[in-house]
């Protein structure tokens, strides 16, 4: 299966939170296309099919667009940039990585580096602290750094994507660039289809990694009747991974359905009951709290959002090798146009 051509664009499209306007733009013009397309202050993008049943409520399908990464704190004498993260990364998972800055006259390659230490020292504290890492851009001095980058800009780090054997894909951004693209084609294709009762909003939400707060203003300006958060979850099938905690979550096993207290169970069962009609790989996931996505600003913003979660199993989240199969990226696709296209267009959600 070959990496969709939408998907490839925003897996290369540097977007950290805050500064989502690349991916934003290749989203934007895919949904042109068949849908109406709107953006709020925060720049978050709406794209809306409308339903066959006119006041017949909304349904949004929500996938964050932005993706972790760093930013410049400080330019030393030499040349070299100190930095801090925008959304969790390891400082482990930096060590040795080449980095793409958006600098003053575009992307500037650049490689994060350790201060060097005596022999004893790594082996002391072989894991590296944030404070440890640099970034070297090849500038020899302060000024010349401060030609090409500002106080504040941002990088993304090298990790383009690859495919790999067995239906693989390699990347950066899987998360959650794979939720933005599975939210904008299923609209598409319930678009394409022209059965829903319902109107469908597909929503490339920002500024997650650091605070769903995207979604959370998204939810309060559509005031959906039902939502679908669409993200990745970390597998459970390398070295690590336990299914006794939250279901065996296994790369090409489909579309992973969440189970929670904060996720409306009637929108589980519906998930579940398309998935079975339709003959669309599937499994389940637990949660017994919040689940860290979108998810959970949706279920509570105005006086409840009923609100379920659709996630695509991924290795290594939260570092440039991001894998996930594309084989489970078409599962989810299929799995939520299918539920958008089953909802009645009268339908209570009360618990």
């Amino acid at each position: 299966m070959a990496v969709p051509e939408l998907l490839h664009a925003l897996l290369t499209a540097a977007g950290p939170s805050g500064h989502e306007e690349e991916p934003a733009r290749v989203w934007r013009e895919a949904a042109a296309a068949f849908a109406d397309v709107s953006a709020d202050t925060l720049g978050t993008t709406f794209a809306r099919v409308t339903g066959a049943s006119p006041g017949a409520g909304t349904l949004a399908l929500v996938g964050h667009i932005d993706e972790i990464g760093v930013t410049i704190t400080n330019v030393e004498e030499n040349g070299l940039l100190s930095f801090t993260t925008v959304g969790g990364i390891a400082a482990e998972t930096l060590l040795g990585q080449r980095i793409e800055l958006l600098g003053r006259n575009g992307r500037l390659p650049g490689a994060i580096s350790r201060k060097r230490l005596p022999p004893e020292q790594i082996r002391d504290r072989p894991r590296p602290e944030l404070t440890d890492l640099h970034i070297d851009i090849g500038a020899t001095s302060r000024e010349q750094a401060e030609e090409l980058v500002r106080i504040g800009d941002v990088g993304v780090w090298n990790g383009s994507p690859v495919e790999l054997p067995n239906d693989r894909l390699m990347s950066r951004s899987l998360d959650n660039r794979l939720g933005a693209y599975v939210a904008l084609e299923a609209a598409r294709r319930v678009a394409e289809a022209g059965d829903a009762q319902v109107d469908v909003v597909a929503v490339a939400a920002v500024q997650e990694e650091i605070g769903l707060y995207g979604a959370r203003a998204a939810a309060f300006g559509l005031d959906p009747q039902v939502a679908i958060a669409i993200d990745v979850t970390p597998s459970t099938d390398y070295p690590g991974g336990d299914p006794k905690r939250a279901g065996r979550i296994d790369v090409g096993a489909g579309a992973m359905i969440a189970r929670g207290p904060t996720l409306n169970k009637h929108v589980g069962e519906r998930l579940a009951e398309a998935a079975d009609a339709e003959g669309i790989p599937h499994a389940f996931e637990v949660y017994t709290r919040t689940t860290s996505t979108d998810a959970d600003e949706l279920h509570f913003t105005r006086a409840g959002i009923p609100t379920g979660l659709i996630s695509v199993p991924t290795r290594y989240v939260h570092s440039p090798n991001e894998l996930c199969a594309l084989a489970d990226v078409e599962s989810a696709v299929r799995l939520v146009a299918a539920f958008a296209r089953r909802l009645p267009a009268e339908l209570s959600f009360t618990r």
